[in-house]
């Protein structure tokens, strides 16, 4: 009997989010914000509780779910309808990145940091923050990126231009503090690093957001 209860719940479940998702319209997972997440948790708990729990009938689950659904529906309405809201339902994109930038204020109030955005920037196969121009963080937590023109990328077999290996920038300075090991391990020292930053007006690290090195090349540096 418990068995034919269950079934009977899972079904009635499995029909309920698929109307649902008929009504809530195509979302691709990569477009989902952060009140989406909370909805989907929140919906798959309330029905994983329903379905398990013997004093719970079916009527409950298609009311509770129904409820749950409907209410989504109605934000998603505010938010087609009313620009306000949908910023704060939603949020707003923020530039990280302005004009080979960083701008620290707005990755501040994004609650990330310098390692979170190297991340998601070589997730977008970009290794070095000077080939950045612009980045802007969506809503749905993706990096939108627009490279420099110098980075933009050209086939150098197009151009006749013989192929060179390939080498990753050195982090030596992330959020004000001097990575001594990269430093060390590169055969540089503090009074390099020191004098480097010293070209750029720079006299403290702790006045220095990012910097990276790369072999043949100037120091990169973005302050504070």
């Amino acid at each position: 009997m418990e068995l034919k209860s269950i079934t009977i719940d899972l079904l009635i479940g499995f029909i309920t989010l698929f109307l649902l998702t008929k009504l809530l319209g195509r979302r691709q997972i990569r477009q989902l914000t952060a009140f989406d997440f909370i909805f989907s948790i929140v919906l798959g708990e309330l029905l994983g509780n329903a379905i398990y729990d013997p004093e719970v009938n079916f009527l409950y689950i298609l009311y509770t779910l129904s409820l749950w659904g409907l209410l989504m529906f109605g934000v998603q309405l505010i938010e087609q309808k009313f620009i306000k809201l949908r910023k704060f339902i939603s949020g707003n994109p923020a530039m990280v990145i302005r004009e080979g930038q960083i701008d620290y204020k707005k990755l501040k109030e994004t609650r990330m940091n310098i390692t979170q955005l190297r991340s998601l920037l070589r997730q977008e196969g970009i290794f070095s923050l000077k080939e950045v121009e612009y980045a802007i963080l969506e809503t749905d937590g993706e990096l939108s990126i627009l490279k420099k023109s110098d980075y933009e990328q050209t086939m150098r077999k197009d151009l006749n231009i013989p192929s060179q290996s390939v080498k990753l920038p050195i982090i030596l300075i992330s959020d004000g503090q001097v990575l001594w090991e990269n430093l060390h391990k590169h055969n540089l020292n503090k009074e390099w690093l020191e004098q480097e930053l010293l070209n750029n007006n720079i006299h403290r690290f702790d006045d220095v957001l990012y910097a990276e090195w790369s072999e043949g090349e100037e120091l990169y540096v973005i302050p504070f």
